[in-house]
């Protein structure tokens, strides 16, 4: 029986390529598997198409965008995962989805290996083939470009001598990974860490530099999980996608930052995440008002590690799916409205309401109807401070 190799197809060059220069390299038939996780581009049956016209014996394509916004954004947005506090996990989410819809057609289709177009330098490598191991031990990983040294000028000639339905156009300066929570650029001159981002590196948002009015929104959160837009109700992908047009048409979520990756080397990025940014913030201020403070402050350490996690290719590790499990819980009084106003590139909280609220107005106000014993305070300070004036006379003797 012929080996078969499942390929993550994205439809464009290298991957069309890799189709062929799989099965002459190794000898299997190739079955691509292109996942739609909000990137945009292409329909999906034109992707498919061109799959099978470049050699494929199967193709499949999968919708899931409403999966990967409630499966794996919304975790993130439970989370408020920031790696390095800074990039809410835009690739690190995608990886997993699509790993799984790999899983699922290789068990389906009898192949014993996946392949995948990354590089031999960056996190996505290591995502991809950490979660297909964790999903399926015995699946063999192959990278074409990687283990093959399948370069893009190897690429574009193989193309053309075997006369690939696909254009082999000028490549584009920069490198992109995008999906509905966000999008990713490196390489060309940003890899000139003094270069400032030009405009034309942007496309989920507007310069948050040119005057325009302020736009005004109010979030609902029921169990961490938004709901509801200025009071319509919404699913976790349409929450995204709303805000990724509010809060881009006001230049919020763009990200220029150095990051630490996981392979050792630091690289530049440039994000793009106005829907996450927006949810994230709310979401975090939400916290504040509902979670009990002992609770909040543990929480920010699971956050954290819980980020680290899911940047390393750990999404389906056993530590990973503990943390989830502690996030949900954290989660079940995260109820109520957060209003924000989208302007100048911020997200500025202006309000909150919760019925499941810890703020109690009796007990914070200065003015008549304060209800805090001021009295119990003296006591207090005294029991609390009485170590460390301990240790003072013994220090200062």
């Amino acid at each position: 029986m012929t080996e078969r190799v499942v390929l993550a197809y994205s439809g464009g060059l290298d991957t069309s390529v890799a189709i062929g220069w799989i099965a002459e390299e190794t000898g299997a038939e190739v079955i691509a598997v292109a996942v739609d996780v909000g990137q945009g581009g292409e329909d999906l049956d034109v992707i498919r198409k061109r799959a099978l016209a470049c050699g494929a014996v199967e193709a499949e394509v999968a919708d899931a965008k409403d999966e990967f916004a409630e499966e794996y954004c919304l975790p993130a947005i439970k989370a408020n995962a920031l790696y390095m506090d800074r990039y809410p996990l835009v690739s690190a989410l995608s990886r997993p989805t699509i790993v799984k819809h790999l899983v699922a057609a290789a068990q389906k289709h009898g192949a014993t290996t996946v392949a995948h177009g990354c590089t031999g330098k960056g996190n996505d490598q290591v995502r991809f083939e950490a979660g297909i191991v964790a999903l399926a031990p015995d699946l063999k990983c192959i990278a074409p470009v990687r283990d093959y040294a399948m370069t893009r000028d190897k690429a574009i000639a193989f193309c053309e001598a075997k006369g690939l339905p696909i254009a082999t156009t000028k490549k584009s300066p920069y490198s992109i990974d995008q999906n509905v929570f966000g999008r990713a650029v490196e390489t060309g001159f940003l890899e000139d860490i003094w270069n400032a981002p030009i405009e034309d590196v942007y496309e989920y948002t507007q310069n948050p530099a040119v005057p325009r009015e302020p736009d005004e929104v109010v979030i609902t959160f029921k169990e961490g999980v938004p709901v509801a837009i200025d009071g319509k109700p919404v699913t976790v992908l349409q929450a995204i996608q709303q805000l990724n047009e509010r809060a881009g048409a006001q230049g919020i979520g763009r990200i220029d930052m150095v990051e630490d990756r996981l392979v050792g080397i630091k690289s530049r990025e440039v994000y793009e995440a106005p829907g996450a940014i927006a949810l994230i913030t709310a979401h975090q201020e939400l916290e504040n008002v509902t979670v009990e403070r002992e609770l909040a402050r543990y929480k920010r350490q699971v956050e954290q590690r819980w980020g680290e996690l899911v940047y390393d290719g750990q999404w389906f590790s056993p530590l990973k799916r503990a943390l989830d499990g502690f996030i949900a819980e954290a989660n079940q009084h995260v109820n109520g409205d957060i209003r924000m106003t989208l302007h100048g590139g911020r997200a500025v909280v202006t309000g909150r309401r919760s019925e499941s609220s810890l703020y109690d107005f009796n007990l914070a106000t200065y003015d008549t109807g304060d209800t805090f014993d001021q009295a119990a305070a003296k006591g207090f300070i005294d029991i609390y401070s009485l170590s460390s004036k301990i240790a003072a006379k013994r220090d200062l003797a």
